[in-house]
């Protein structure tokens, strides 16, 4: 059965015509032919939404007392019986009266909606959970009844009802909302035109949002790269550093300029390890970021400049502020930066904002940490300083300084070795040592200009050169690549720790941990795929982005799951350090997966064991009920074959008339237990038509002693819309049981009246009666009340009756008879055209 769909009028305050606009389209829908009921709408004594009432059909309201007093809510199985096509239900965030089925109408519209049934409702934006705080804080008052976001936001149509706060103020002075002896105090509280224009405000910016939803839908699957200035999206680079906080409020004032603006934080560290960022303080940047409205986000990338502008323009932003550099003068040699490289790539679609900073050109308060994999830039400095810096030092020393000393060249080579070890790592130093010493041989160990060397004490001094540099380099690479590791797996431990708090957190949606892989690792796309066996087909269990891979084969990347499960990324190559970090994220797929469809297993085992419940209630109930008539019918039986005694013509009639007795208690009992079946399994199918009352009920009373019953069913009475044989069988079910427990001196009352588009049939006993808490009890299944005997029924025939019922689209409630007794109050539909007749009668059966 396909989902409903939900349509919901947004607006800013009470009166705004939320529920006129859902009436008026009721209306049109009408028109046009839809099946549309007012399952639940609210006038507030308003004389114009009133009108709009008229002319819908109205499905009764479901009474109930609470503290004693009465109160209506929406009859929720009424709706699901009537089955309409759309249904109005005002009032989405109302509490209902405990001893509801659900806690909140929201749910109750979620049954509508899962039932197939199209649903029309109304909510204010101070409703709105998300918005709590920010309500109170405009107007001074907290909301009590909410409604979660998510519910409205996955409603298939928002359409904002708006009126401006001068227009709802003239409406609420002229006594269109509320009451004149309420208005002064409402126009001078919650109704101030202050208080109007921020929730106005809010309202708008809330609708906008979800636009912005559709249209990043939209881009998403029309592949649009090109930024669509629809609203102000400002993207703040953050590099870990202190000038963050700075950056983030600069970038907050620019969001406010423009209506709607929005501010999002990114972090981009490198695949291979963290940049100069410190979690402390990205962890302080995160929290103001959130405090401003604005949203964090943690991205991986080689290129940060790049990385960045692909994020920028993976989320439609129109901005991008930056932080000047902290990079010293000297420093710019080694290239432009990131923000002269942003600014200078960004194209014309992005605006770039350098923003000044007390930490400009202070140099980086971090070290850098090195990578396992240099640079080529890297590298060829490193081989530059290795070979090329001994050659220009041996130039400097003889034309220059000849006089410095052996020693002093030794250390100054020396230096060169470890310059090269940090810029290029161990080959590039081994090469500068080598270089070194034999430059040393050749320049400046007696005698000069060749390879021989006199003094026994400079060989000494040379090897011990050779042996400094090596074991120096050695050290340094080796301390430069165990600072790389550990900045890496600080930036693992980050991401694992984000996964390992999302399971702590119960977050246990599939694509919500595939899109946060797809932003971690930068991919266009990310699937988890499963077969059943070696052989069989992959199928996608879930996917997010644009052309997701089919099979592990076609994917850039793939993490597999155990045998039969794999994870595959599309838009680039991932060196091997990251799919440490990816198999994590894998098996928590898995691990989402599997919860999923425990959790729909579980769902299915409730089901079942409802069912189980049911047989097995079945089972104990005519265990008994079914044993009894058998009983007697056997014993007559075997009496009437018996040919040791020789009956009479009378004993032969008593023992016959018991025997049929049996029978039809048995055909009664067999008959409740066939209709049950019928109504669990959901294969009852009315047959809709229309009918008159006088020519069904008389024929509902055939079972019941005589003298038992008495009609007043008046003939001007309009048709009725019901099925006739299920009509019957409710009649005949709620007459025998009034019977039972009704007086033998006390007739029952059967009666008919009309009230306004219903039909209420009613059927009267003065028996003992039921208490309140009990009046719902006794329409469930096998359910006897009070001290009835067992051979009474297996208790299924207020069930049925009830059933049957809400099938042909009525409702069935009981009510205290005034002096003593239980009223059984049947509601139906009246037909369109209402057959009169002149002459009111009354039947009587004797």
């Amino acid at each position: 059965m396909a989902r409903g769909k939900l349509r919901i009028y947004l607006g800013a305050a009470p009166g705004v015509g939320k529920t006129y606009a859902m009436l008026s389209e009721a209306h049109r829908r009408v028109e046009r032919g839809t099946d549309c009921v007012v399952a639940f709408v609210e006038h507030h004594g308003r004389p114009r939404t009133e009108v709009m009432l008229r002319g819908l059909e109205q499905i009764p309201r479901r009474e109930l007392e609470y503290r004693g007093s009465i109160f209506t809510e929406m009859d929720i199985d009424a709706v699901l019986a009537r089955r309409p096509q759309v249904a109005l239900v005002d009032e989405l965030p109302h509490t209902n009266i405990p001893g509801s089925r659900n806690a909140k109408r929201w749910q109750d519209v979620e049954e509508l909606l899962a039932a197939g049934i199209d649903v029309v409702s109304t909510v204010n934006i101070q409703h709105l959970e998300s918005l709590g705080d920010v309500v109170e804080s405009i107007t001074g008052i907290r909301q009590q009844e909410t409604v979660p976001d998510e519910v409205v936001r996955r409603a298939d149509q928002i359409e904002l009802v708006d009126m401006s706060p001068q227009a709802l103020r003239r409406r609420m002075a002229h006594g269109n909302i509320y009451k004149s002896d309420k208005v002064d105090a409402a126009l001078s509280n919650y109704f101030r035109p202050g208080n109007l224009t921020a929730l106005r405000e809010l309202a708008l910016l809330w609708v906008a949002d979800r636009v912005d939803e559709y249209l990043n839908e939209y881009r998403s699957e029309h592949r649009v790269s090109k930024i669509w200035g629809s609203r102000e999206r400002i993207v703040v680079g953050l590099t870990g550093g202190p000038e963050g906080r700075t950056l983030i409020r600069r970038a907050a004032r620019l969001a406010e300029k423009g209506a709607g603006g929005e501010v999002l934080a990114v972090y981009i560290s490198r695949s291979d390890g963290l940049t100069s960022g410190s979690p402390k303080e990205l962890a302080v940047q995160r929290t103001l970021v959130e405090d401003l409205g604005g949203t964090f986000h943690h991205v991986v990338g080689d290129d940060i400049p790049a990385s960045l502008l692909d994020f920028a323009r993976g989320v439609n932003a129109t901005q991008i502020v930056l932080g000047v550099s902290r990079r010293k003068p000297w420093q710019y040699v080694f290239g432009p930066g990131v923000g002269a490289t942003v600014a200078r790539e960004s194209g014309p679609d992005l605006d770039v904002h350098l923003i000044t900073h007390a930490e400009a050109g202070k140099g980086r308060g971090l070290p850098v940490p090195r990578t396992a994999r240099l640079g080529r830039v890297r590298i060829i400095w490193g081989w530059l300083v290795g070979v090329l810096g001994p050659a220009l030092l041996t130039f400097l020393l003889t034309g220059l300084s000849p006089e410095v000393g052996l020693a002093n060249d030794m250390l100054l080579f020396l230096a060169l070795t470890v310059a090269a070890a940090l810029l290029g790592g161990l080959v590039p130093s081994l090469a500068s040592a080598v270089a070194g010493s034999l430059l040393l041989n050749w320049f400046f160990t007696p005698p000069v200009h060749t390879l021989t060397i006199a003094d026994p004490k400079n060989i000494v001094a040379i090897v011990i050169f050779v042996g400094v540099a090596v074991s120096v380099a050695s050290v340094v690479d080796l301390a430069a690549r165990r600072t790389h590791q550990a900045a890496r797996l600080r930036a693992e431990s980050e991401i694992l720790s984000f996964l390992a708090g999302s399971v702590l957190r119960g977050e246990t949606s599939l694509e919500a941990l595939l899109e946060r892989v797809r932003e971690t690792f930068g991919m266009e796309s990310v699937a988890l795929l499963e077969r059943e066996s070696d052989v069989a087909p992959w199928t996608c269990a879930g996917s997010v982005g644009p052309r997701p891979s089919q099979c592990p084969e076609d994917a850039d990347v793939d993490m597999p799951v155990g045998d039969h499960m794999a994870l595959a990324l599309t838009g680039r190559v991932l060196p091997a350090e990251d799919r440490r970090v990816l198999a994590a994220f894998a098996a928590q797929a898995a691990v989402v997966l599997d919860r999923r469809r425990l959790q729909e297993e579980a769902d299915q085992a409730r089901t079942l064991a409802e069912g189980n419940r049911i047989r097995t209630a079945l089972l104990a109930a005519v265990s008994h009920d079914l044993r009894t008539p058998l009983a007697g019918i056997k014993a007559s039986v075997s009496s009437l074959r018996s040919d040791d005694v020789e009956w009479s013509e009378q004993d032969r009639a008593e023992l016959l008339e018991a025997i049929e007795e049996g029978a039809d208690r048995l055909d009664h009992v067999v008959g409740n237990l066939l209709d049950m079946s019928r109504l669990q399994t959901g294969t009852v199918a009315p047959i809709i038509r229309e009918i008159d009352l006088d020519e069904v009920v008389p024929m509902a009373l055939g079972g019941v002693p005589e003298n038992s019953v008495e009609l007043d069913i008046p003939e001007t009475l309009p048709m009725v819309l019901v099925d006739k044989g299920l009509l019957e069988r409710v009649v005949a079910n709620l007459v025998e049981n009034a019977v039972k427990y009704s007086p033998q001196d006390e007739p029952v009352l059967v009666s008919a009246s009309a009230l306004g588009n219903r039909v209420e049939l009613r059927v009267v006993d003065r028996g003992p009666g039921v208490p309140d808490e009990g009046k719902d009890r006794i329409f469930e299944p096998f359910q006897r009340y009070g001290d009835a005997p067992r051979g009474a029924g297996v208790g299924l025939g207020l069930a049925v009756a009830r059933g049957f019922t809400d099938a042909v689209g009525g409702t069935l409630n009981a009510e205290d008879t005034p002096g003593g007794g239980l009223t059984m109050v049947v509601s139906l539909r009246v037909a369109e055209e209402r057959a009169v007749r002149p002459v009111p009668s009354t039947i009587a059966m004797t």
